[in-house]
């Protein structure tokens, strides 16, 4: 295999819309990429010095979209011009705008999905900018993008990922996995002795990988389409 000195590689990374407003109510848009889940209702974002940092001044409040393949093109854009060079930043992007439900930052409608977020801590803050805790207060979707069971459908959003080892964009594809509850529910529902954890065997007798997984996380574990799925109870 060959070696790399450390990069941030990191794959696939977001392709995160940041709404804010500035002191004078106008909207304002960036692209993020380093950030992720931090906890259940949290997300933590790498924030650089940017006209975003200085609208989070006003009140913590901002909105987070997901890139698009649709998207694509304007997400890159407000990526690499600043509002501080580029008044009409916001305008070229031809994004439909209008206030979030719960915070004061805009909601960029072209988007699928938009979280509502509010500042809860902020990290090794400098003057290049620091890293922010937000809470999620609210998860906006249109509704045209929502699955058969009323939640939003990944694949119907068609997103994009980000690519930091050539920097580009990637689709996402479509779903590629199954749910092991699913091949051994019905195990699970005959399960007299009320163990309190089952072994799972991936793949065949000869070459099977064995997990030991609590009942209770069952529904949580996935494996592809295809693998031969076992289990007894331990």
């Amino acid at each position: 295999m060959k070696s790399f000195a450390p990069k941030p590689w990191v794959v696939p990374q977001p392709v995160l819309i940041i709404g804010t407003y500035n002191k004078e109510g106008v909207a304002n848009a960036m692209n993020a990429a380093w950030a992720g889940q931090w906890d259940m209702k949290e997300i933590i974002i790498s924030m650089g010095n940017h006209v975003t940092t200085d609208n989070l001044k006003l009140g913590g409040e901002f909105t987070v979209a997901f890139a698009t393949k649709k998207t694509m093109v304007a997400s890159d854009f407000v990526g690499i011009v600043s509002a501080k060079n580029d008044p009409k930043k916001m305008e070229k992007t031809g994004w439909n705008i209008k206030k979030a439900n719960m915070v004061n930052a805009p909601v960029f409608t072209d988007f699928p999905m938009t979280l509502e977020c509010r500042i809860k801590e902020k990290y090794d803050e400098s003057e290049t900018g620091y890293y922010l805790v937000a809470e999620i207060v609210n998860i906006l979707v249109d509704e045209k993008y929502l699955a058969e069971d009323g939640n939003p459908d990944m694949e119907k959003m068609e997103l994009i990922v980000f690519d930091p080892i050539h920097h580009s964009y990637i689709q996402l594809g479509e779903k590629a996995s199954c749910r092991v509850r699913d091949k051994v529910s019905r195990v699970i529902r005959y399960n007299e002795s009320r163990s309190e954890s089952v072994h799972v065997f991936l793949g065949p007798v000869e070459e099977r990988a064995v997990i030991e997984i609590p009942c209770r996380d069952i529904a949580e574990h996935e494996v592809c389409p295809g693998v031969q799925v076992g289990c007894e109870f331990v």
